[in-house]
């Protein structure tokens, strides 16, 4: 009995760890979706996406999925590349992919139940050994009634090597099923229809796509660090002259008026407040440390669906929980956004060099 249980502690702690020990035990079923990656000899790197083949292999709830079975749910053709920040330094990496057709276009297909779409993440949680973090916080949010990534969890063998337990994650992005707002084309230059959607983000500059503005505010009174907004939806290489042009004078408009002495009278008229509460109150809950500085997303609709900014979708709360071992983050006492106010060492994102 005690080898027994010294063999399921060995196997778990593998699996967790991210498969460091994997080759011990070899994988051959499991009661989660098996994704079956084939890049045919080519490395995956951080970008471009090199061209891939992707199965899925799941019979059904209480059935065994076996490396052996048919892949039955998806098979077909991705594009696939390493995603992230600082998870790129860790062995066991995460990945963002897009379904594609058999001319190698975008395909919007759906995945694990999940609505239709072509852009997905294997989300990899290396430094969280509980693989809970983000899943947890993306289904709080969504009993609130707000969207964040529906998530699935699944094993994930590539080429023949079997790497670890993954959640399939929503990439963020404008669509009827994720961030639903309308979209907004290159030929929307002026009038209502240049008023959105809009999706922008505070966030980490590393990669490409991160192009953006400063805001004319600091984070707090007298702060040395800058914010720097970064345009998600639509993206840098799609937005126009003049949308950029809206989407920064509406926020400094907001900024403005949270800057000024009557801002508690004022800032109702631009923001949707629930939102704002609800993010406020999950980014302390969970004493996120990345939170207000770092995966911040806001987003806003056309003026003749909503005039008002939104807070959200959440995103990235692997380092939440406690886990963080700095800016107060593992203390259940305080509040994180009042740690970030009063303190001029905190970073608030890497700046570009502009």
């Amino acid at each position: 009995m005690k080898y027994k249980l010294l063999l399921s502690i060995y196997v778990c702690t593998s699996l967790l760890s991210g498969g460091e020990n994997r080759s011990a035990v070899p994988f051959t079923s499991s009661n989660l979706p098996i994704v079956v990656i084939n890049t045919y000899g080519q490395n995956i790197v951080n970008e471009p996406k090199i061209t891939a083949h992707m199965g899925i292999i799941d019979n059904g709830k209480g059935v065994r999925n076996n490396i052996t079975d048919p892949l039955n749910h998806y098979n077909g053709k991705i594009g696939i590349e390493i995603r992230g920040s600082s998870s790129q330094q860790y062995p066991k990496k995460q990945y963002g992919f897009e379904t594609r057709d058999g001319a190698g276009e975008d395909s919007a297909v759906s995945l694990l139940g999940m609505p239709a779409e072509s852009d997905w993440i294997l989300s990899a949680q290396y430094n969280d050994k509980t693989l809970m973090r983000d899943v947890v916080v993306y289904q709080l949010t969504n009993s609130l009634g707000r969207y964040a990534s529906r998530t699935r969890y699944c094993e994930v063998v590539l080429n023949g090597e079997y790497i670890g337990v993954y959640m399939l994650f929503e990439k963020i992005k404008r669509d009827k099923n994720r961030v639903n707002i309308a979209k907004l084309e290159p030929a929307d230059t002026s009038g209502v229809e240049m008023t959105g959607g809009y999706i922008i983000k505070i966030d980490k500059l590393d990669g490409s796509g991160n192009d953006g503005w400063y805001s004319a505010y600091p984070p707090y009174p007298g702060a040395w660090q800058k914010i720097y907004y970064q345009y998600h939806y639509p993206k840098p290489e799609d937005i126009t002259a003049g949308q950029k042009i809206y989407i920064k004078n509406y926020i400094a408009k907001i900024e403005s008026v949270f800057a000024s002495e009557m801002y508690r009278n004022g800032y109702p008229q631009y923001v949707d407040v629930s939102s704002m509460v609800d993010y406020f109150l999950i980014n302390e809950m969970t004493k996120n440390v990345d939170s207000f500085r770092l995966s911040f997303f806001m987003y806003k609709d056309i003026d003749s669906k909503n005039t008002k900014l939104f807070f959200g979708p959440v995103w990235d709360y692997n380092s939440g929980f406690g886990y963080a071992d700095y800016y107060n983050a593992s203390k259940p006492e305080g509040w994180q956004i009042s740690y970030f106010d009063t303190n001029s060492a905190v970073a608030f994102q890497n700046l570009p060099d502009k």
